[in-house]
């Protein structure tokens, strides 16, 4: 069972690793879905891990309708992930109409290659998710990312287990979002997958001695003295559950 760990900075991949993850997928702004890293972030993350490292290639939150600039952004930033020595990326564009923009994802694959190619959670977006696996896998992609087109993936996981059934493994089926501690198991017995995709934190307390409590460089309603990291210790849990199920 391989266990992907959405992390959101080098350290909290470090951390992933700790706990046991197989791999990391690295992002940046969480809470808009994931976004691309940092060059340095990438940079440490590579040199700092043994498990693979997939980088996230998504220019903005929101949708995934890009412009011919934020296409061009994504070229780039898979270049550069591919120069550093990222083991895989992951992405995914889609047409008005809900469809895979498959003349646009091809130019991605192809700068890609050789690495392992992930489509995210646009795949959730997507109008017929029988029609758009059957594109991924023409176009070389060799996993998907998805909740079922669910708010979560235990919510999604009948049509994870028939996606998983209809593809007889030409194509990995990666189930992901909500999934914790307490439904896991649950979640694999009814899908049958073999890779899943786990985001596990706690907070980091600052350590700040002075703190200044009424200025904010975000949102009002977020602490500037507290931070979002990957909890190894809960990755582990997980590792440990799913070993004894196996």
């Amino acid at each position: 069972m391989i266990i992907e760990a959405c992390v959101n900075s080098a350290t909290s991949a470090i951390e992933a690793q700790k706990g046991g993850a197989n791999r990391v997928e690295l992002c940046e702004n969480l809470h808009d879905g994931g976004t691309t890293p940092g060059v340095g972030s990438i940079r440490v993350a590579r040199k700092r891990l043994d498990i693979d490292l997939f980088v996230m290639i998504r220019p903005r939150g929101g949708d995934f309708l890009y412009s011919q600039i934020e296409f061009d952004i994504m070229k780039e930033d898979i270049r550069f992930a591919k120069e550093q020595g990222a083991d895989g990326v992951v992405f995914g564009i889609l047409l008005p109409d809900g469809t895979i923009d498959r003349d646009r994802m091809k130019t991605l694959a192809d700068l890609a290659q050789p690495m392992s190619m992930t489509c995210h959670r646009a795949f959730d977006m997507t109008m017929d998710p029988f029609q758009a696996i059957e594109d991924l896998i023409d176009l070389g992609f060799d996993r998907i990312l998805t909740s079922g087109q669910k708010p979560t993936a235990l919510e999604g996981a009948l049509l994870i287990k028939n996606l998983i059934s209809k593809t007889n493994g030409r194509i990995i089926i990666m189930p992901g979002s909500g999934v914790k501690e307490h439904n896991i198991l649950e979640l694999l017995t009814l899908t049958g997958a073999k890779e899943v995709h786990i985001h596990l934190e706690k907070q980091e307390v600052s350590r700040m001695i002075f703190k200044r409590h009424d200025v904010f460089m975000g949102k009002p309603d977020l602490s500037e003295f507290e931070n979002t990291q990957t909890d190894w210790k809960r990755i582990d849990k997980i590792r440990r559950m799913i070993d004894d199920l196996q």
